[in-house]
């Protein structure tokens, strides 16, 4: 259903490069409702997907890695410049290869906070999910195993001042409740 909408408001907009943010915490659904667009990317050519995942730099940068797609990623789209970005390398905690992002190409970022007032004003939709801990915490731990469960409440603090700060759902132009 969500996916549904968001394409429907894709088609109608004019713009031939839209800028879809996906935001919500973590197992909310984001990677799915992301990769459920790009596989039925309603408009001609190809669609680029950023997940912040790729940004954040370690277990405690939330923050930082929401600032890097601003900087590197959202703000050169949204001037018509190629963004480049590094993916960090969660093994060895650094900086691993460079990726540019086409600024004629759509684009779709999806992460936890990535809905900030500094974001929101460079996305064209912006989406935020909703879902009850119970079961984010049981596809979040399902989808990343024990890798994820020592920083599950570490994580869980940095989304929680997101969304006192950030307010994102007040940010969003789709909210969607997800089971």
């Amino acid at each position: 259903m969500a996916a549904a909408q968001i394409l429907a408001a894709i088609g109608e907009m004019a713009a031939s490069n839209p800028v879809i943010l996906v935001d919500g915490r973590s197992g909310a659904g984001k990677s799915s409702l992301a990769r459920a667009l790009v596989a039925r990317w309603p408009l001609r050519g190809r669609v680029q997907l950023v997940a912040l995942d790729s940004l954040y730099p370690g277990w405690d940068g939330l923050d930082d890695g929401v600032e890097l797609a601003r900087e590197l990623i959202l703000t050169p789209h949204a001037r018509g410049a190629i963004g480049v970005w590094q993916r960090w390398d969660w093994t060895v905690s650094a900086p691993a290869e460079a990726h540019a992002v086409d600024p004629s190409l759509p684009l779709i970022v999806e992460g936890a906070g990535i809905l900030t007032p500094a974001t929101a004003r460079l996305g064209d939709i912006r989406v935020w999910l909703e879902s009850p801990p119970a079961s984010r915490r049981q596809r979040a731990l399902a989808r990343d195993g024990e890798t994820y469960r020592p920083h599950w409440e570490r994580w869980a603090r940095q989304e929680e001042r997101h969304i006192e700060r950030d307010q994102p759902q007040r940010l969003a132009t789709h909210v969607f409740p997800v089971p």
